[in-house]
């Protein structure tokens, strides 16, 4: 027996979620100090504080601008990105819940014509002699889990957006103390996003399978069974709100930049530019809202992948609920780890400089994978019986407590790997972005060529790491062990995930502070912050495509145990062709994604291009752009655009798993996850390169870069054109890619029972 009593499992998983609530609403407190209206300082209160040894000087003092308008001007800003980033996700929940109810009934049908909707008790599915709940009930939990794990996903999305757009202008103003204030700011923003998502994703899991356990009692296999459904919601969402924030953040930049940068020599966020709250907007449907979706179904499909494996493992089979609970513990453990690790950026030790933002923020992986090392070590130590047997494909493996350890370590580490491989790549730091920026001397093509060059090379050191990672833990754990590796990867997502909201936060700052018109040495703090950004942008899209493929391989592994088939085996031709068709799919699905950008940017482009033609004294600054028509725009492109590329994802494993049946299946996913994260990674990592190479050029920090010109030179406008390219790459295609591979793996685990009973109809009638 584990040396954890069930009873203290079930007090220590809530009580560690409730710590991560506690703590990011804390931090959120912390957040709203700073004020947004500007009445607290008179000249006189100023003085008089100097004596109390308060001096902090603001810039804006010292050049004598009027400190009332600027501060009003961000707020006004504020607000406007706010209500256009709320309006457009009210809008998009409105379609995504047609079709959330619409899938739900999905579930239903499918699942409960298992049994034909008979209400008896049946075998089951892994010991025959004994009796579990009927497919009806699965049906019904499933399609619960589903609509919970929906809904929760729904929500992070949506906290994460509320909390990024109330801290952006926050960041702008505290930069008119120093960088270090601002990089606070932005990064308590971030973890209040991070912490709520991981901690909510935690409680509202545990909570699902204690209620499900009350109608399923002692019958495990079937309760994990209909837990999947929570995966399956949470991803279903996430790919919605990816590619739909995606298109709509990608139509206003490019089409803010090619209008604003290339044609009319205007600076980023410049406000005589219509598209410039459009692109503000996006900033946080897409990288926030999105990615805190995406990064949640990862979450909960690990946890699910794993749950459903144990259940029919001697975990489930001795009824052992601290060791089945294993992987709630890690995330558990995670929580607590990350919150020491978010102290030491925002309280042990304090930044002064420019260039202390970045190792900071890399400092932030390293301590918590450190702290992790040793959680696990304790949680595996605690909550796991010194030997214990995993199912494999029909047999019993036994397994002793160090070896799972190893199999979640060796996960936590492979993403700290990918993370840095991916900084090397796209950090302008680096000497790989240095020469995609060097190779703008000579055109717009060579910037091309070089950065897609980089992206398929930056492909190869993280796949040898999650090829390591998949075979030890395969050969420790079989594929208990990819799951539980899988949750290694995530297991510090609280720190992640505060790391990638930072990014879009300090963007936002930036081009709030454009916008007010406040001095140049603003804007060139959050420009520092902000580049740092994207780098931890590029790293966090490292981590969730790194945990896709683990996760989808371990969801795959649960599908092939659940269809019971014995081996997939590549040289029969039901396999083959599923493996050649899967392998196209990421290809279909990125050609349907980059056309919706393009096609939407090219509205948006003729739309800037009208209003600088026909409102007269817009050049001049003494006219206001037209921002509502950009944002309509935006949104319309989005919304109806998201549909098919979604609707490629949700309908291929079921009309293959019905038509071919599960063997063909299988093949879809093995091939779509194959070249799905080849192709993720380099689209990634492409365009997060092209947009620091810009920013290199930009900056003008080093000899180098001085040499490759002021904004506006021939090289810097060869720089503009790769990064507008790299855009959809990085922000659109790339990142959705993850939810594809996961997303089918995950679908057809939920309803594997119904196409090993009733799939390939095809090859049933010839």
């Amino acid at each position: 027996m584990a040396l954890l009593s069930a009873l203290a499992t079930e007090i220590a998983i809530p009580v560690c979620a409730v710590i991560g609530i506690v703590f990011s609403l804390v931090q959120w407190l912390l957040v709203s100090k700073v004020k947004l209206t500007p009445e607290q300082r008179s000249p006189a209160a100023a003085n008089s504080s100097n004596k109390n040894g308060y001096t902090e000087c603001l810039i804006e003092e010292e050049e004598g601008v009027n400190e009332y308008s600027i501060v009003a001007k961000c707020a006004d800003i504020q607000n406007a990105i706010s209500e256009g980033a709320t309006s457009f996700l009210f809008t998009e929940y409105q379609y995504v819940g047609i079709f959330m109810v619409a899938f739900a009934i999905l579930i239903f049908l499918f699942l409960g014509s298992v049994e034909g909707f008979s209400t008896k008790s049946q075998p089951c599915t892994y010991d025959p002699l004994k009796t579990c709940k009927p497919a009806l009930a699965t049906a019904i939990f499933s399609t619960a889990s589903f609509l919970l794990g929906a809904v929760t996903s729904v929500i992070s999305g949506f906290l994460g957006m509320k909390i990024a757009t109330y801290a952006n202008a926050r960041t702008t103003l505290e930069a008119r103390k120093g960088v270090g204030k601002a990089f606070i700011t932005a990064f308590r923003s971030g973890a209040v996003m991070g912490f709520l998502l991981a901690a909510n994703g935690l409680l509202v899991l545990f909570i699902a399978i204690n209620l499900f356990k009350l109608y399923y009692g002692d019958d495990w296999e079937g309760l994990f069974e209909a837990i999947t459904g929570y995966g399956l919601g949470g991803s279903s969402m996430a790919l919605f709100g990816r590619v739909g924030g995606g298109i709509y953040t990608k139509a206003a930049d490019v089409g803010a930049d090619l209008v604003g940068k290339v044609e009319r020599n205007i600076p980023e966020d410049d406000p005589r530019n219509p598209a410039v709250i459009a692109d503000n907007v996006g900033d946080n449907v897409g990288d926030i809202a999105g990615m805190g979706s995406d990064l949640f179904g990862s979450y909960a499909e690990s946890s699910c992948a794993a749950l459903v494996v144990a259940s029919i493992s001697s975990f489930g089979i001795n009824h052992d609920f601290t060791s089945m609970c294993y992987p709630l513990l890690i995330s558990s453990m995670g929580i607590l780890v990350c919150l020491v690790t978010t102290l030491f950026a925002t309280d042990f030790f304090e930044i002064k400089a420019v260039k202390e933002i970045e190792p900071a923020l890399k400092k932030q992986l390293i301590i918590s994978t450190v702290l992790m090392t040793f959680g696990i070590a304790i949680v595996s130590w605690i909550a796991l019986p010194s030997s214990f047997t995993i199912f494999n494909f029909g047999v019993q493996k036994e397994v002793k407590n160090w070896q799972l350890f190893l199999c979640v370590g060796v996960g936590l580490w492979a993403g700290l790997i990918i993370g840095f491989v991916t900084e090397y790549y796209t950090s302008n730091a680096y000497s790989p972005v240095q020469d995609v920026a060097d190779s703008c001397r000579t055109g717009a093509a060579t910037n091309v060529i070089f950065g897609l060059a980089l992206g398929y090379k930056s492909v190869i050191i993280p796949i040898f790491a999650i090829a390591v990672s998949i075979f030890v833990s395969f050969s420790l754990a079989a594929m208990y062990g990819i799951a539980v590796a899988a949750l290694g990867m995530l297991s510090t997502i609280a720190t992640g995930l505060a790391i990638d909201a930072y990014g879009p936060i300090s963007d936002n700052a930036g081009g709030i502070a454009e916008m007010a018109g406040m001095s140049h040495r603003i804007r060139e703090r959050t420009d520092a912050l902000d580049a740092a950004g994207n780098t931890t942008a590029a790293i966090g899209k490292g981590f969730a495509i790194g945990s896709a493929a683990l996760v989808s391989l371990a969801l795959f592994g649960a599908f092939v145990s659940r269809a019971a088939i014995s081996t997939v085996d590549v040289l029969t031709p039901k396999v083959f062709i599923g493996l050649i068709v899967g392998a196209m799919l990421p290809y279909w699905f990125s050609a349907m994604t980059m056309k919706s950008v393009g096609s939407a940017a090219l509205k948006m482009v003729e739309e800037v291009r009208r209003q600088f033609n026909t409102i007269p004294g817009l050049m001049e600054g003494h006219a206001k752009p037209d921002y509502a028509t950009c944002v309509k725009i935006s949104t319309d492109a989005s919304l109806k655009e998201m549909i098919p590329p979604g609707a490629l994802v949700m309908l291929t494993p079921l009309i293959v798993g019905t038509l071919f049946g599960v063997e063909t299946l299988s093949g879809v996913l093995a091939g779509s996850l194959v070249s799905g994260v080849q192709i993720a990674i380099s689209a990634s990592n492409t365009g997060g390169a092209w947009d620091n190479a810009k920013k290199y050029i930009e900056a003008g920090a080093s000899e180098h870069a001085r040499t490759l010109g002021p904004k506006g030179s021939d090289p810097h406008k060869a720089a503009v054109i790769g990064d507008t390219i790299g855009d959809p790459l990085k922000d659109t295609s790339g990142p959705s890619l993850n939810i594809l591979i996961k997303l089918m793996a995950v679908e057809s685990l939920v309803f594997a029972p119904f196409f090993a009973t009733h799939g390939g109809l095809l090859f049933k009638i010839f």
